[in-house]
């Protein structure tokens, strides 16, 4: 018998592995949060299954995700990302990637971890909430509105309330998965 899903999970493998495996799934690893917060900012506009074909591609792009060798780009860089056809080819989320690298690290600095910093929005423990269908499935929440501000304070660029949410549901802050999934 197959499994119920939530409904935004399509028939791709690709899709149901990260579904089953990742989203909704608690995160307090600064590495893995700093690739999610790369993968949401790029899917600005677009869908989260475009970027999650992408994936691979922008690992290989950005250093495996490591903040700190992404931190470091420069010009040369962006250009040479801009002409690489297996990402997202914007020039301003390539530079905001950069940027955003680049404050993430002084919140590591301050926070000693960009987990600590991240999760505080939520005591430190997941939201669960218990949708009935994904059509009521919140875009923005006002914890997502507080970290969008407080991230737009400290010059994160791409990062308003709805990509905000979107990584709160990836890196499991908050359970979104709706009461018929077998994930709940």
């Amino acid at each position: 018998m197959e499994k119920t899903r939530c409904a935004w999970v399509n028939k791709d493998q690709d899709y149901i592995d990260y579904h089953d495996n990742e989203w909704g799934k608690p995160v307090k690893d600064d590495k893995i949060l700093f690739e999610f917060l790369i993968l949401e900012s790029f899917q600005a506009g677009l869908s989260w299954f475009t970027i999650l074909k992408k994936r691979e591609n922008f690992r290989k792009a950005f250093a495996d995700f490591d903040v700190e060798k992404v931190a470091k780009f420069n010009e040369t860089k962006i250009d040479e990302l801009v002409q690489n056809e297996g990402i997202i080819r914007h020039r301003g989320k390539i530079s905001a990637a950069i940027n955003n690298a680049k404050l993430f690290i002084e919140i590591q600095k301050e926070f000693g971890s960009f987990s600590d910093f991240i999760w505080k929005y939520v005591d430190n423990k997941p939201i669960i909430n218990n949708w009935n269908s994904i059509k009521e499935v919140p875009a923005t929440t006002e914890i997502s509105d507080q970290i969008a501000k407080d991230l737009k304070k400290r010059g994160f660029k791409f990062f308003g309330s709805t990509t905000i949410y979107a990584h709160m549901q990836a890196t499991g802050m908050v359970n979104d998965h709706t009461t018929d999934c077998f994930c709940k």
